[in-house]
């Protein structure tokens, strides 16, 4: 499960950045309801300043997860004088930025983000608060904190193959990170529904099953046979934990299975619809305009990862903040 809400995020391309500054130093950071992002605190602290004005501490080692892209402020103290905005070259998907140790630092920090299909989330997500805080603990979570310091080590240096490395060392962060969500922290992060749905045996059989065969002509009925209940009681129980009746969250899956296709291959419509469980092209483009809110070859042909890649290292001047 945790690869498939992967996955829906890597419909769109992702950014890391490495960034050092020097107090006093405030950075606004704008919406973006359609990115997933991620701030890591390497050296010092910070403070968050929400939109509604909620205030919290960042410490050296604490990790902030946004699922839903919302704006706040960072600043190092919060008496701090009003920033820049990060510009949108900054927030830009599918850019590395890349910054060497800053000896005199008073605070760095990776700045991750995933951009996604307009408007798609996974439900899992979508359970998530708007800001969450995961507090330095490099004992209980070795794995997350081991990749943390490779993808530094990458965004400090080139070299040979760098690129691809931080690629594939933000979708290991990724991984790591929700995992210790669901497993370690889920009620803290509002994952306490999708924990218990992943955690019953019914339930849990059932979202494998749709996971493991989207393209199955599944029934409410046969559903609940893999979950050995009876169609009532498991349609009452599924939507009970996932917050979904069964059918609708198959749909939601198979059209987020979908824009992933769109996005990342050149397969025919008619095979996009057989492989994500539509009998035929006019049915699957219906399903998915309603959806999407345009037809599958429109999104096809705006999705931002079927556009040219922008150059693939930017490298900003030593003072520059985001």
């Amino acid at each position: 499960m945790l690869s498939d809400v992967l996955a829906v995020l890597q419909t769109g391309r992702p950014f890391a950045g490495r960034f050092n500054r020097t107090g006093p130093w405030s950075n606004h950071h704008r919406s973006h309801p359609d990115a997933f992002g991620v701030q890591i605190v390497l050296r010092g602290g910070a403070v968050v300043t929400t939109e509604a004005g909620t205030t919290f501490k960042l410490d050296e080692g604490d990790v902030l997860v946004l699922p839903r892209g919302s704006a706040h402020t960072v600043a190092d103290s919060p008496d701090a004088p009003p920033g820049p905005p990060c510009t949108a070259g900054d927030e830009r998907a599918g850019v590395v930025l890349r910054s060497a140790e800053d000896p005199d630092a008073t605070h760095v920090s990776l700045c991750l983000a995933y951009e996604m299909a307009p408007g798609r989330t996974h439900p899992m997500l979508a359970a998530i608060p708007d800001f969450v805080r995961l507090p330095a603990d490099a004992a209980a979570r070795p794995e997350l904190a081991g990749a943390i310091a490779m993808l530094d080590g990458e965004l400090r240096a080139e070299r040979s193959g760098g690129d691809t490395l931080v690629t594939a060392l933000l979708d290991a962060v990724l991984m790591y990170l929700l995992r210790a969500m669901l497993e370690g922290q889920a009620r803290h992060c509002g994952f306490d529904g999708w924990a218990a749905a992943l955690a019953d045996r019914s339930v849990g059989a059932a979202l494998q099953a749709v996971h493991a065969e989207p393209e199955r002509q599944w029934s409410v009925a046969s559903l609940g046979e893999v979950a050995g209940l009876s169609r009532s009681a498991f349609s009452r129980r599924f939507t009970e934990l996932v917050g979904q009746p069964p059918l609708a969250y198959l749909t939601s899956w198979r059209l987020t299975l979908a824009a992933r296709l769109l996005a990342d291959t050149d397969a025919p419509l008619a095979t996009v619809a057989r492989r994500v469980g539509y009998a035929s092209e006019f049915a699957f483009a219906a399903a998915f305009k309603r959806d999407f809110g345009q037809p599958p070859g429109r999104f096809r042909k705006r999705t931002p990862a079927c556009e040219a890649a922008p150059e693939a290292v930017f490298r900003p001047e030593p003072a520059r903040a985001a």
